[in-house]
């Protein structure tokens, strides 16, 4: 997805990312170039070095470096503050008979749903074959028991800047949910963990990272990429969710 000017909290060492030298762009630039020659393998090896460099990369030259089928890491804001099994907490709430927090350990204690699905980036960059696993938003949502009027659902970054919707129609399509794990094991942090959405039918932008929220609401608000010019809907296969 395309960067902006990221904002950084110089209050907070957690938030703020090692600097980086113009050396070091040029050399990792080479390796992960190299890749274009000497094949896949070495594209990889240099995403697993990127990965942790890249969300706090205040240059964007980054992601430029071509690193093959591989995930790319990234933050809309200077940093994101880690979570783990202690403090994690996903407050669901809005328009809601229920509302409620729940532990890592709350959602791992829930009924899994796993999925092995192509993972489709707007800007054309796709990774083939990724195994997630994770609770069903239907089932957050029959826990919750929507109002009448409840027809959109909202997502919340533990950012604390990125933002994302989908229809209560959209938001209870089987491929849809609350993902725990991906690649075969917990999902790190870079990757959005503890927690984060996996929205399989569409592009990767709606699949909210570093998941703190979801709120039900009375209609669909735009969130952080459909304000610089995304769809609101962003189906991968554009007939889905329409009429034939």
């Amino acid at each position: 997805m395309f960067r902006h000017n990221r904002r950084t909290d110089p209050e907070d060492d957690d938030l703020r990312g090692t600097p980086i030298g113009r050396r070091t762009i040029l050399g990792l630039a080479a390796l992960a170039g190299a890749g274009v020659v000497t094949g896949k393998a070495i594209q990889d090896g240099a995403a697993k070095v990127l990965a942790p460099i890249e969300l706090h990369d205040p240059t964007g030259l980054i992601s430029l470096i071509p690193v093959g089928d591989s995930f790319r890491f990234y933050s809309v804001t200077g940093g994101v503050p880690t979570k783990n099994a202690q403090t994690y907490r996903l407050a669901v709430d809005g328009m809601v008979a229920n509302t409620a927090s729940y532990s890592l350990a709350d959602l791992q204690a829930m009924p899994q749903t796993s999925l092995t699905r192509d993972f489709h980036c707007v800007t054309g960059w796709q990774v083939q074959q990724v195994h997630w696993s994770g609770v069903r938003l239907s089932t957050l949502l029959d826990r919750a028991q929507p109002a009448p009027g409840a027809t959109a659902v909202r997502f919340r970054s533990f950012d604390g800047t990125y933002t994302e919707s989908l229809t209560l129609e959209q938001a209870r399509l089987d491929d849809v949910i609350v993902a725990l794990q991906m690649l075969g094991g917990p999902i790190t942090h870079n990757h959005g963990g503890p927690v984060r959405m996996y929205v399989a039918p569409m592009y990767g932008y709606k699949s909210t990272k570093w998941l703190s929220g979801i709120e039900l609401t009375s209609a669909v608000e735009t969130g952080y990429w459909e304000h610089r010019g995304y769809p609101v809907d962003g189906f991968i296969d554009p007939t889905q969710g329409k009429d034939s």
